[in-house]
């Protein structure tokens, strides 16, 4: 018998451009199986843009005034997205957004108040996907994993080219994944200098030159030495813009050019040896410059098929959606091996009371 399942995913990266909200149905009979319904992504207002980019530098009332903001914010887009494509929805499930992202210290903390998003939405909510991980001793990142493992078994390698590049794959029989390099918080930045928001087909990347002194010291980072389960967060960039910044006479453009060519090589450390095919999604995977020279870095052993622009723009979504089916199912949603931690768990707050059919 097939279950079935209609949840609305939600996610807000660490690039903080906009809220993608992806309307998705599950199918669980032997496998599982998906469709994104309706998809997508609503721009911050402009305050409210400022305010997350700033949030973890925020005093405490004001931060906590700000996750009930954002919550609301968050919920109301949401009610008007059912309306508008008039939909019937389980449960939102919701990553929010990253302030501080510290699991050695036993933190992840993601804002967007689940009750300030129920009673805006009207809708049931699952969210605080990480901290339970945390709590066994893991990273709480990354939680995307479990949804490459169970939906996307045809990909040896899914990478997510979001503000922070990570990978995930399947290592004699085990899943294993973990965040890779800084990508659009450092692209996205260094674009904004010479009045881009972003870097479009890495046409400014492509027009300019490779930094060997800044790549050298871009590729001895600290981070690249950690063995084993691990995560970045926005306060890890520090040392990255220090390597950047450090001389103030480089051209911007060479410093798109010079962390494209970084970020192909930590990529191409990255894989193992040998054959396979590689899902690329997220913001990035529409760098055409990135792309072709990564298929260079790659060579032929590796195979990057084109992927839909919908899967492309809202995987992240879409997976959050899942956890949360698998939240509402009180089955495994993050995995140990993944994060480091003690134990496989199953994550989630959930706010409100979820129906088991629509």
């Amino acid at each position: 018998m097939t279950q079935q399942y209609h949840l609305v995913g939600l996610m807000s990266g660490t690039s903080g451009d906009g809220l993608d909200i992806a309307y998705c149905q599950f199918n669980r009979s032997d496998e599982w199986s998906f469709k994104i319904q309706e998809a997508e992504t609503i721009p911050f207002p402009a305050k409210l843009e400022k305010q997350l980019l700033n949030s973890h530098q925020l005093p405490s009332l004001e931060l906590s005034l700000l996750d009930v903001e954002f919550g609301k914010w968050m919920g109301e887009a949401t009610k008007n997205f059912v309306s508008k494509h008039q939909i019937k929805v389980q449960a939102i499930a919701s990553h929010g957004h990253t302030v501080f992202h510290q699991p050695q210290k036993g933190l992840s903390l993601q804002i967007g108040n689940g009750w300030a998003m129920h009673v805006a939405s009207g809708l049931p909510v699952i969210n605080d996907f990480r901290m339970l991980d945390v709590q066994f001793g893991g990273q709480g990142a990354p939680l995307v994993p479990i949804g490459d493992k169970l939906l996307f078994q045809d990909f040896d390698y899914c990478i997510n080219l979001g503000g922070i590049a990570n990978i995930s794959m399947e290592v004699s029989a085990q899943r294993e994944a973990f965040d890779i390099c800084p990508f659009n918080l450092l692209m996205n930045h260094y674009a904004k200098t010479v009045g881009m928001p972003y870097d479009r087909d890495g046409k400014l990347a492509k027009s300019g030159k490779i930094i060997p002194g800044i790549l050298e010291k871009l590729n001895a980072h600290i981070y690249y030495k950690i063995k084993g389960a691990k995560s970045l967060g926005r306060e890890d960039l520090d040392g990255f813009f220090e390597i950047l910044d450090e001389n103030e006479a480089i051209d911007p453009i060479d410093k798109l050019r010079t962390i494209i060519e970084h970020t192909v090589l930590q990529i191409k450390n990255t894989i193992p040896e040998g054959q396979g095919n590689l899902l690329l999604t997220g913001g990035g995977a529409f760098n055409t410059f990135f792309v072709d020279e990564l298929k260079i870095g790659l060579g032929n052993r590796i195979t990057i098929p084109e992927a839909d622009p919908t899967l492309i723009n809202f995987k992240e979504a879409l997976i959050f959606a899942f956890l949360g089916v698998l939240r509402i199912r009180n089955e495994i949603n993050c995995l140990a091996s993944v994060t480091g931690a003690n134990s496989d768990s199953c994550g989630g707050m959930v706010f409100g009371t979820i129906k088991d059919g629509i």
